[in-house]
């Protein structure tokens, strides 16, 4: 293989750098922004789909917010990998402030105490557990309704949220994609007119 290491990494090695990356998150991040550039599509799409995939990591639908991403960008003509690329936003750093943030804003709007009893989600998640394992569509109802004190606010709180954080991520993605675009499509024009 060409660019395969003489030595490779052990397995801590790879946990830290999946958590921590060795030449840091700027890198990570232009790697993206590059990935996201060479869509074959327009701004707008992109951007739409990065927006929906940044909203579903608001929601509590843990496990599902990939295939949420990519309903929803579909549902608004956005590009369905940039949805996928859009989700990588939710990590193990940024989910628990997300969740944190979406339970507290929804319980406000709800008119809940912002500090309300988890007592609910531990044995709503256990039941959920169990009744995963049964298959029981009883069992599951049961658990559902067990968690939904703790899903209710955070539904509502990620629609709050994640809406107009995805706002913001639709005109700032945008905005970029524009502009790199701008810059490519001038750079053979300078190149023709050195040429003349």
């Amino acid at each position: 293989m060409l660019f395969k290491r003489k030595e490779p990494l052990s397995i801590g090695r790879r946990v830290r750098n999946a958590l921590w990356p060795t030449r840091s998150f700027d890198r990570s991040m232009r790697y993206m922004f590059y990935r996201l550039a060479r869509i074959k599509s327009t701004p707008h799409s992109i951007a739409l789909g990065c927006a929906a995939g940044v909203f579903a990591i608001f929601t509590p639908f843990f496990g599902f917010q990939m295939l949420l991403a990519a309903v929803l960008a579909v549902v608004l003509r956005g590009n369905v990998f940039a949805s996928q690329v859009g989700t990588f936003a939710g990590n193990p750093i940024t989910y628990p402030l997300i969740w944190v943030s979406t339970f507290t804003l929804g319980s406000i709007f709800l008119g809940n105490p912002a500090n309300a009893d988890l007592s609910h989600f531990q044995s709503g998640a256990q039941a959920l557990g169990e009744s995963l394992t049964s298959g029981s569509p009883d069992s599951i109802a049961t658990a559902v309704q067990g968690l939904w004190p703790v899903l209710k606010p955070m539904a509502l709180g990620a629609l709050v949220l994640g809406g107009a954080i995805s706002a913001v991520i639709y005109v700032f993605i945008r905005r970029l994609l524009e502009l790199q675009k701008s810059a490519q499509r001038s750079v053979p024009a300078k190149t023709a007119a050195s040429l003349r």
